[in-house]
């Protein structure tokens, strides 16, 4: 099965552990530490549902979230009501709402031109929802969309579940060896582990320049 039957699939079955009801506590206590400006646009990739796009969009930041399943980007507009427009652009099937923009699509098909707007980004379930083989791609491919300067937030997860994912453990080693060549980047915090052993880290990217 290919990656992107196995994610709608498990979108369709309603195996999405790794959605949280609520905004992500980090979000709330580290984002403001980024110094991001208000106003700024920000890249949300492999978004899911996530209500930290609805706080990210209540603090002033347009954003343009990135979701392969449909059936996710319609779960989240039905949260809220509110007008919806929908376009094609690019392959993209895109719907807004209000300051959101969701791109129904392959993250890996998004190009510089399409995210020129783009002056930040938030990565809460993007990096560790993908394989081994795939994440050095993702962090390639994120460095190309950002400009120098682009601040971000990456929520990273380690557990004792061998292989097993998504959600995927990847330790802070990991991180630092995608991210480091293009980011500068600093760990800011180590949660405690859940009751299932797992932890997640907090850190803050900036992008270096110029682009890849």
């Amino acid at each position: 099965m290919s990656m992107e039957n196995s994610w709608r699939q498990r979108w369709q079955e309603g195996r999405i552990g790794f959605h949280l009801e609520e905004t992500h506590p980090a979000l709330l206590k580290y984002w403001p530490t980024l110094g991001v400006p208000s106003g700024a646009k920000v890249l949300v990739p492999l978004c899911g549902k996530s209500l930290d796009m609805r706080w990210l969009a209540d603090q002033g930041h347009p954003v343009l979230g990135i979701e392969l399943a449909p059936e996710a980007i319609e779960q989240f507009l039905a949260q809220r009501s509110g007008g919806i427009s929908r376009y094609t652009q690019a392959g993209f099937e895109v719907c807004r709402q209000g300051n959101i923009e969701l791109w129904c699509g392959d993250f890996f098909h998004l190009h510089i031109q399409q995210a020129a707007e783009v002056e930040a980004f938030y990565d809460r379930a993007s990096l560790i929802a993908l394989p081994p083989a795939t994440r050095e791609r993702y962090a390639f491919h994120l460095a190309q969309l950002v400009p120098p300067g682009a601040k971000g937030l990456l929520v990273g997860l380690t557990h004792a579940d061998g292989d097993a994912g998504p959600p995927f453990s990847v330790p802070d080693e990991e991180i630092e060896r995608l991210m480091a060549p293009n980011f500068r980047i600093e760990r800011l915090a180590q949660l405690p582990a859940d009751a299932r052993g797992r932890s997640e880290s907090i850190w803050a990217l900036e992008r270096r320049g110029p682009r890849v």
